[in-house]
């Protein structure tokens, strides 16, 4: 653990972070400087460069809330359950490649896929009732409609669905998704919220991007139950797929068994009182490792993940990484990775191979298109060393390599 003191008055910088480049050391920094911001600015191991705030830290703010510091994908998280399978029980790599086609079948994947029937919910009329007639201006009939449909669908970027072996030879399922484009909604329009509220406050903000929301105010109090809407929607999402994967899996092994689910968030805002102070502490990228708590590390696709148990380390917020973090950018990784390479990655798992890149942008020297390499296990940091780096943080439970793999 590394420590920072930028300035007199700033607050402290803890990191577990391995590498840090400028911009995310600026990022950081900016956040040491907020007006909000308390005791200490947290940069787990898997940290990079984020909208605002770094991917991979923690914060704790008094009486307000910052949209960018939870970030677009409210809700975002893991989860995963372990069966009564045996490796062995898949025969070869053609019965996990049929495993995974009828997954795809039943579980919309990608950018833009919902499905074609409204899923029914109980929480959309709860959170109706707690609104009343006046419904905020990021949610229309349209969307409303989408967010039904978009109910059990994974998405795009770096969600996944992965059948996985441990190191005993048990199966295991592992997911992440979040709360797909509702997430996305309520983040862009009370981000601009934030910077109205606060430019009529006469704030003076290290970075725009970090524009925050006084819980006591009426918007603030909106933005704290929605993101609660989308937390509860994303939790449900996870459910829904992870209940479609178990059934599926079920008609491949009627005999099959499951136990240990666990269904966690790592991009949200919550009320919680440490060192005898009660703060609305931020994970952005980050999850819960309460003494005692069960948690998801997952790496990338490829490379191991792990369960975890949190520490309960004060110094963190008692938080801990959300995953391996990205070693390249997007964009960087597709210039400078090599498809054989990323293929050799790959070898004896079950995956989808590498597409060509949507982006019209992404061309070679010679004007050729170019491969999406940007999920690519070589654009990740190394999960074992990300494990290593915050072992005052959590202890590993159970290792977990990929047998098959589900990109969005």
């Amino acid at each position: 653990m590394l420590q920072w003191e930028n300035s007199e008055n700033a607050t402290p910088i803890l990191s577990w972070c391995m590498e840090m480049d400028e911009k995310t050391l600026e990022q950081v920094k900016n956040l040491a400087n907020h007006p909000v911001v308390r005791e200490r600015v947290c940069l787990m191991p898997d940290a990079h460069v984020g909208y605002g705030m770094p991917i991979g830290g923690v914060i704790a703010c008094e009486d307000a809330v910052i949209p960018n510091a939870v970030g677009v994908d409210i809700g975002c998280g893991m989860g995963a359950v372990k069966t009564s399978l045996r490796a062995e029980q898949f025969t070869d790599m053609a019965h996990l490649r049929k495993l995974v086609n009828v997954i795809k079948a039943h579980i919309p994947v990608g950018e833009g896929n919902a499905r074609k029937e409204r899923i029914p919910w109980n929480g959309f009329a709860e959170w109706r009732e707690m609104v009343g007639a006046d419904l905020p201006v990021w949610m229309t009939e349209k969307s409303g409609d989408l967010d039904r449909r978009n109910l059990g669908t994974l998405g795009g970027g770096n969600h996944f669905i992965e059948i996985q072996q441990d190191e005993d030879g048990c199966v295991w399922v592992m997911l992440h998704s979040g709360s797909r484009n509702m997430g996305q909604r309520i983040a862009t329009f009370y981000h601009k919220e934030a910077m109205r509220l606060n430019a009529e406050m006469g704030v003076q903000l290290p970075d725009s991007h970090l524009a925050f929301l006084p819980v006591g105010t009426e918007t603030g109090a909106a933005y704290v139950r929605d993101m609660n809407h989308a937390l509860a929607y994303a939790r449900e999402n996870r459910r829904i797929m992870l209940a479609h994967v178990k059934s599926i899996l079920a008609d491949f092994f009627p005999d099959i068994e499951f136990q240990s689910e666990v269904n966690i968030h790592h991009n949200y805002a919550a009320l919680e009182e440490h060192g005898g102070k009660t703060r609305w502490v931020h994970r952005k990228g980050a999850t819960s490792a309460k003494a005692g708590e069960t948690g998801i590390i997952p790496g990338s696709m490829g490379t191991s993940s792990y369960i975890v148990e949190g520490l309960g380390n004060p110094l963190s917020f008692m938080s801990c990484s959300h995953g391996a973090g990205r070693r390249l950018g997007r964009s960087q990784a597709n210039r400078t990775l090599t498809l054989a390479d990323c293929e050799e990655a790959m070898q004896g798992i079950v995956y989808d191979r590498f597409g060509f890149s949507r982006s019209s942008q992404a061309r070679d020297a010679d004007g050729k298109k170019l491969r999406d390499l940007s999920e690519a296990p070589l654009a990740y940091k190394d999960i074992d060393a990300v494990i290593t780096a915050e072992n005052d943080l959590v202890k590993p439970l159970v290792k977990l390599r990929p047998l098959a793999v589900v990109k969005g």
